[in-house]
């Protein structure tokens, strides 16, 4: 009886996959970081790069990655799970290695024999290497972007295949939390690596964690019903719903016989508007602060990132952020206890996460007694925002047909992936003119001046979005398309 028992014992092998999906978010966003933790102290004057060529390429990293996200998940379901899984971490890999080439091509083009050689340039040798390293960088990110853009809508597939659908959500959550620990670890491991190995090697050690990763992926992963490690109790747990997905299979493809809309019928539909201009005012903050809080660091109070000073306040900062982890319980609370349908819940929410980045109006001011305060205040703007985020994934797709889920969330994504980029050209370019020219912006002059410029912005984006979304679409109201 004993044996027959450990015979019908359920395995869990969805959750070793759940791990992997974890770690390959994980390495996805310290790939990501690395170009930001090595900048100023180490890139920036190799190169004889401004502030206008890394808004550059930020800026163009993160449109290239909004449009990777648009078709991503159609690529990943014509190749299967398993070979776009690890065709994307292969492509963003190759990114990441690729930027330690960067100073090789450069020092190649314009004839140099060493590092130094490019330090000690000047006149029209300086333009000529920071012009060629400014495109050389803007390829390796394009690459990168063009990678990353597979990892959630994989990471999503794979989490569907191989849970049901009430441990989904609980699974995805564990391993989204990879984004957040790639942060975390990020500002402790990439700027010692830079420090006493070079630049080069932190790009190289940490992008090469990505083909490890491609390796065990491709051992280990096979659909479960094809998996001698999934036992016939844990596939039949996985596959529970297959009776209710077979029934609505039936009931889209009936969906797709009726209605096919094109792109443009989307933009007749106020919630349309409403959501992707939700995203468009505020997905560039995110991406503002994850790019540019090093620089600001360093610029504003001097501190590298490879210091242990600025290892424990980019460390802290991105430890605030995940206080995020509970903005998703929010909504529901809010439902249960008004009986509210789930926008106007979520806007209420919203409302509350849109007020908490009015906190970085006072990051400039307090930075004067301490770098502390200042990051404790973007800390909090950036869970703010991770909050926000959560949410407006969900209120775009709560108001459109099933059939129509995936078009909304790219048009969102677009408008995000824009605002993004026009954020970061503006900051790049303001804080040059800002520095050059001594610009005054209340008590504060020049790079300060700029920096405060946006993070007034950055303060009151949410309640703009908010505002224009909730007059847009004031009440509950699904779309007919």
């Amino acid at each position: 009886m004993s044996a027959l028992n450990q015979n019908n014992k359920m395995t869990n092998f969805r959750w070793i996959i759940c791990v992997l999906l974890f770690f390959a978010t994980t390495v996805n966003y310290l790939d990501r970081q690395v170009l930001s933790l090595t900048w100023d102290e180490f890139i920036k004057p190799e190169f004889h790069f401004d502030s206008v060529d890394y808004g550059n390429i930020t800026g163009v990293f993160a449109i290239v990655y909004a449009l990777a996200l648009l078709f991503a998940g159609n690529i990943v379901d014509k190749l299967g799970t398993k070979l776009g899984y690890a065709v994307a971490i292969f492509v963003w890999s190759v990114g990441a290695c690729i930027h330690a080439l960067c100073g090789v091509a450069t020092e190649y083009f314009v004839g140099a024999s060493s590092r130094l050689d490019l330090v000690q340039a000047t006149g029209d040798t300086a333009v000529a290497i920071s012009t060629f390293a400014v495109w050389i960088f803007i390829f390796a990110r394009c690459v990168l972007a063009i990678g990353e853009g597979g990892n959630f809508p994989a990471a999503i597939k794979a989490t569907a295949e191989y849970f049901p659908k009430k441990d989904r959500a609980f699974a995805t959550s564990i391993f989204n939390s990879g984004s957040s620990i790639g942060a975390l670890v990020a500002p402790l491991t990439v700027p010692l690596l830079a420090k006493y190995y070079g630049w080069e090697m932190a790009f190289l050690i940490i992008g090469s964690l990505g083909f490890v990763w491609m390796a065990i992926w491709v051992f280990v992963y096979k659909k479960p019903e094809e998996n001698k490690l999934v036992n016939a109790a844990e596939l039949a747990y996985i596959e529970q719903d297959k009776e209710s997905d077979a029934a609505f299979e039936q009931e889209v493809k009936k969906e797709e016989v009726t209605k096919k809309p094109s792109l443009l019928e989307f933009f007749k539909h106020r919630q349309t508007w409403a959501f992707s201009l939700g995203r468009f005012l505020t997905d560039g903050v995110w991406w503002f602060f994850l790019f540019w809080t090093p620089s600001y660091l360093n610029s504003q109070f001097g501190i590298k990132t490879s210091d242990p000073e600025g290892i424990a306040l980019i460390f802290t900062l991105y430890l605030i952020s995940m206080l995020s982890i509970y903005g998703g319980k929010i909504p529901t609370i809010i439902m249960e206890r008004t009986g509210k349908d789930p926008y106007a819940s979520r806007m209420r929410a919203m409302l509350f996460f849109a007020f908490i980045p009015l906190i970085v109006l006072l990051a400039q001011p307090l930075g004067t007694i301490s770098p502390w305060l200042s990051v404790l205040c973007i800390g909090l703007g950036c869970a703010a925002h991770q909050s926000w985020s959560a949410n407006m994934y969900t209120v775009g797709t709560d108001m459109f047909p099933k059939h129509a889920s995936a078009t909304i969330t790219g048009i969102m994504g677009m408008a995000a992936g824009i605002s993004s980029f026009i954020l970061q050209q503006v900051a790049g370019r303001l804080f040059k003119y800002a520095g050059d020219t001594g610009m005054e912006f209340l008590g504060f002059k020049g790079e300060p001046a700029g920096y405060f410029i946006i993070f007034c912005f950055c303060a009151v984006a949410y309640l703009l979005g908010w505002i224009v979304m909730k007059s847009l679409v004031p009440k509950y109201k699904l779309v007919s398309i």
